[in-house]
């Protein structure tokens, strides 16, 4: 296996992982959010207007930390920066 493959190899690994453990701690911080935000409701509708818009700030910055994964993840697969390094040392 010559070290291109093992380079494509490594940033698709790389990446998934990224995506994966980088999508799990979003999930589960989202899943609280809104279960925080019923069970207030709940206990004060009148509050609902005030619950529901900070719920949603809340929500879009805990979804920002996956953008930033999925961002690093196209990076490693797209724009790696050993992919010339290495095409340089192959010779190609």
């Amino acid at each position: 296996m010559d070290s291109l493959s093992i380079i494509a190899m490594a940033s698709i690994v790389t990446a998934g992982l990224c995506m994966a453990i980088g999508s799990l701690g979003p999930a589960l911080g989202q899943g609280r959010a809104v279960q925080s935000a019923l069970a207030s409701m709940a206990q004060q509708p009148d509050e609902r207007n005030s619950l529901t818009r900070t719920l949603f700030v809340g929500l879009a910055m805990i979804e920002s930390i996956a953008i930033y994964c999925f961002v690093i993840a196209m990076i490693l697969i797209f724009a790696n920066p050993f992919w010339s390094f290495i095409i340089k040392k192959a010779g190609g």
